[in-house]
């Protein structure tokens, strides 16, 4: 398993490493320039804390010089296969993994696996060459509520960390787009389909209550990566209605996860 000392030595100067000031509910962050509210994780008092495992040495810089940059994440420990993967994960105490899917002794999705056995509470974002639609909503059945292509000009580790701990996901815009294409190309198909027999359309309403228009509008923001507080700005609603909405979409969708959401509207064409 690798030492985060790589990353380390890639903090900034003392200098840029200003303690932030507190206006109200917000803290102010001088590197890099930002407002953050006191209420999110990821103050510079107690960083979100980052497990990396990446078998490209090269990509491992890339991503520990971004997360050390940002005083609001704190990247612990880094590791370059399944097996020092499992390790760290057993060993380190982290807020978010961040994993590559090929990996050079296995798949990433074993370590997404382990880390729901291991440490549930913890979120997982899926970093990958490829943006294969089988392989992320594989991902997101396995736990994960985030998935970033490398080399993506829309790709940001911090930001996508603070997102996932923060209660939303990390998607970048051309997923999120093709997952919102492929619910309108469903309903559509599903309302040209002839209607089931009552029995079985009786069966399938009481397994799957119908979302509501707001419920949907939710489920959609959640789909394009939003967070309940960035949801709640944009409806003029509070985060704990926006929570509310998420947790009656859970039992009516019956999910865990954001991502299992997701998911599931998408394949029963919901929206």
């Amino acid at each position: 398993m690798l030492n985060s000392n790589e990353a380390n030595a890639t903090q900034p100067s003392s200098a840029a490493e200003e303690n932030p000031t507190s206006s109200g509910q917000f803290a102010v962050h001088q590197s890099p320039p930002s407002m953050w509210p006191d209420f999110m994780t990821g103050q510079v008092d107690k960083p979100a804390r980052v497990l990396l495992v990446d078998d490209d040495p090269h990509m491992r810089r890339v991503i520990a010089q971004e997360l050390m940059a940002d005083q609001r994440t704190l990247l612990v420990a880094q590791a370059a296969s399944v097996r020092e993967g499992r390790k760290a994960i057993k060993q380190h105490d982290f807020d978010v993994l961040l994993v590559d899917l090929n990996l050079g002794d296995g798949e990433g999705f074993e370590l997404l696996e382990y880390l729901k056995t291991m440490r549930p509470e913890a979120e997982a974002i899926v970093i990958s060459v490829m943006e294969n639609d089988d392989q992320v909503l594989h991902a997101f059945e396995l736990g994960a509520t985030g998935y970033l292509v490398k080399n993506s000009w829309f790709g940001n580790y911090p930001q996508a960390v603070l997102q996932v701990v923060n209660g939303g996901a990390s998607i970048t815009p051309n997923l999120a787009r093709r997952l919102l294409q492929r619910f309108d190309h469903s309903a559509p198909t599903a309302a040209a389909e002839p209607a089931p027999a009552a029995p079985a359309q009786a069966s399938t309403d009481h397994e799957t209550e119908r979302l509501s228009q707001r419920e949907k509008e939710v489920l959609r923001m959640v789909a394009s990566g939003y967070t309940s507080a960035e949801i709640g700005n944009q409806l003029q609603i509070s985060s704990l209605t926006v929570n509310t909405h998420i947790k009656n979409i859970y039992r009516k969708l019956q999910v865990r996860t954001r991502a299992q959401a997701v998911r599931f509207a998408s394949l029963r064409g919901l929206f």
